[in-house]
């Protein structure tokens, strides 16, 4: 069994123990409601939002990780991947703040000349996420996965 289905195995395992988990959950609200009683009404709506929001958690986050792998086998396809073997570690095992640093600098040079191109934002997001800046790594990989999903979408 290789990595990438040791891993879709895990995630199906925790998606199907979640989705039992707000089965009950679910089942305890309306048991709630069905009692009857402002305060038990109320609770057994709340109850019943819960998994209704982790449900959505869920789809959103297999989603998005999804799209993400879908851009990384591609850029990885065209051999556009960013090479940090090179750059300096902490102890930690992640690259030095100096060296990311200088790597978004070049990265986001790249992106400047052409920011319509899901790869460059694609690189870009990964050079955000190198420089531990998560927030901006995110909304920069949602671009390129919406610049990506247009190209494909024209061809």
């Amino acid at each position: 069994m290789n990595k990438a289905t040791k891993i879709l195995l895990t995630i199906a395992v925790m998606v199907a123990i979640l989705a039992f988990y707000f089965y009950l959950l679910g089942r305890r609200g309306v048991s709630l409601i069905q009692t009857g009683g402002a305060v038990n009404v109320g609770l057994g709506v709340g109850v019943i939002l819960l998994p209704v929001i982790g449900l959505w958690i869920v789809w959103a986050t297999l989603k998005a990780g999804f799209e993400h792998q879908h851009l990384a086998s591609r850029v990885r396809d065209e051999d556009l991947e960013l090479d940090v073997s090179d750059l300096p570690r902490m102890p930690s095992g992640r690259i030095s703040r100096d060296a990311a640093d200088e790597l978004f600098q070049q990265v986001k040079g790249e992106w400047e000349k052409d920011p319509d191109n899901w790869r460059n934002s694609y690189r870009l997001a990964r050079a955000y996420d190198y420089a531990g800046d998560r927030g901006r790594a995110r909304e920069t990989m949602k671009r390129a996965v919406a610049l990506e999903r247009a190209e494909s979408a024209s061809k």
